[in-house]
């Protein structure tokens, strides 16, 4: 595949930010109780990549090196304010849920190093595109993370219930501890496919 469906498609599978990389972890382990909190957390950390990467790499050129890194966290922030002020007036359930996480996506290492390593080096549509990819690979990680917890965790998915009326909860999956062994299992599977 060559051109922008390259960019695009590294970030699900071959640098997925979550399971490749390991990157953006703290949202991964903290919010993805549910599938849901896992996607409005992926969408949210999307938007912002997206925009961010846009915004470097119109301005890559006219940002001096010395002072790369705190320009690339004044953008980041900006678009974090957007993402935080439209969450809180029109989906203010989610943004209590998610709270102190979405300010912190100023400080997710995989936004400032995309921002770094990518679209302060390449032109605005191929940063676009690699934005794009990465954050859908991290809200399919994050979705998924938080589809695994669910379900063993409550028996649902997307708040429906999938396992019966007999299934017995298994609680420590929807705890900080259930979101190690989850991610632990998940990254050694996506290993073993890696390798075969």
């Amino acid at each position: 595949m060559t051109g922008y469906g390259k960019e695009f498609t590294k970030g699900l599978v071959k640098e997925n930010p979550v399971f490749r990389m390991v990157l953006g972890l703290c949202p991964a382990l903290a919010v993805t109780s549910t599938a849901m909190n896992g996607i409005a957390m992926g969408l949210a950390t999307t938007f912002v990549l997206v925009c961010s990467n846009v915004v470097v790499a119109s301005l890559r050129s006219i940002i001096p090196s010395k002072v790369r890194i705190p320009s690339f966290i004044i953008v980041i922030a900006s678009f974090v304010t957007i993402v935080d002020l439209t969450m809180n007036a029109w989906a203010h359930q989610m943004h209590k849920t998610l709270g102190l996480f979405i300010p912190l996506i100023v400080v997710n290492c995989l936004i400032l190093g995309r921002s770094e390593a990518f679209a302060s080096r390449n032109p605005i549509a191929v940063s676009l595109v690699d934005g794009i990819g990465m954050g859908v690979g991290f809200t399919i990680s994050l979705g998924l993370l938080g589809a695994v917890r669910e379900i063993l965790g409550g028996g649902t998915i997307l708040g429906f219930p999938v396992l019966g009326t007999g299934y017995t909860d298994m609680l420590v999956m929807i705890l900080p501890p259930g979101a190690f062994l989850a991610m632990g299992v998940m990254l050694g599977v996506f290993n073993s496919l890696d390798r075969s």
